[in-house]
């Protein structure tokens, strides 16, 4: 099916990670060949420490801006974004990307999740690596002792292990690669999807038509994943190369919509937390549209 061509839609970017069948849907053509008009929106560069305010952020900021329609994130911080922000809009499917976020550390001392009681652990408040280091350790570590230090984003966090400034980060890829090949070693990992967060204005009959190139995208990665490492590599500046990427920490599976089972599910959990107010539902934040 093809759709009537209407007015651009605009992607506020993620790591190139989350972001690759975006990326080579625009660079196909797979969304012209669908009657989208989509590119991809040139998104300010990270800051040193990104602001504790989660709508300040790089993708944030343009979506609650109306510069951009779409971004993704994790489906926790999908779900903050949009109990924080002021412009609304939807949770529309569960983005393509599933990614490790990997404990990690140089620290000869810490070689198990069980290390980390009292430790704290280097990360990007309110992103994935902060939701998942609290799955990944509340299983071993009493919650209490769960230490976690907003440091900021992964090139940071990973310059920050690597000067023993902290002793454990999460990481994903490439740095997770990049960490590893310059002696870090594992301790655990977590693997996560995520949300594509939508604009009010974008109909879910536009935003179907968006997901079907997107998955059309996925089948090209899957046929030839590495052949596209060059894309996941770039934001780390030529400091890994693209065949010293591990395939293992990242994969391609098709968009698939949030179902209110796994939308209960994830909320219970925040709250549990105390890492959302609570008062919000399905129908507010997936099914009013």
């Amino acid at each position: 099916m093809v759709a009537e061509r209407g007015d651009e839609i605009v992607i506020s970017r993620n790591h190139p990670v989350f972001d690759l069948p975006e990326i080579l849907a625009v660079e196909h053509g797979l969304f012209a060949a669908a009657g989208l008009d989509v590119r991809l929106a040139e998104n300010a560069p990270a800051q040193e420490r990104e602001a504790r305010d989660p709508i300040a952020r790089r993708k944030e900021a343009l979506f609650e801006s109306e510069r951009a329609d779409l971004f993704n994130l994790c489906e926790w911080g999908g779900i903050d974004r949009l109990e924080r922000n002021r412009r609304g809009g939807y949770i529309g499917y569960l983005r393509p990307a599933v990614v490790a976020q990997a404990l990690v550390s140089f620290d000869p001392d810490l070689n198990e999740p069980h290390d980390m009681s009292g430790v704290p652990i280097g990360v990007n408040e309110f992103t994935g690596s902060h939701y998942t280091a609290l799955h990944l350790l509340e299983g071993t570590v009493p919650r209490e002792r769960i230490m976690l230090e907003h440091v900021g984003p992964p090139s940071v966090r990973l310059a920050e292990a690597e000067s023993g400034r902290i002793r454990a980060v999460m990481l994903m890829e490439p740095f997770l690669s990049l960490a590893l090949e310059r002696g870090a070693h594992l301790l655990g990992c977590y693997f996560y999807r995520g949300a594509q967060i939508v604009a009010p204005h974008l109909p879910t009959e536009r935003l179907d038509v968006f997901m079907s190139a997107v998955n059309a995208a996925v089948d090209i990665i899957n046929a030839d994943r590495a052949a596209y490492a060059g894309h996941v590599v770039s934001e780390v500046a030529g400091r890994l190369a693209p065949e010293r990427l591990r395939s293992e920490y990242y994969r391609f599976t098709h968009a698939t919509r949030f179902t209110r089972e796994r939308f209960t599910e994830s909320y219970a959990w925040m709250s549990s937390w105390q890492l959302t107010d609570g008062r919000s539902g399905y129908d507010t934040l997936l099914a009013l549209r």
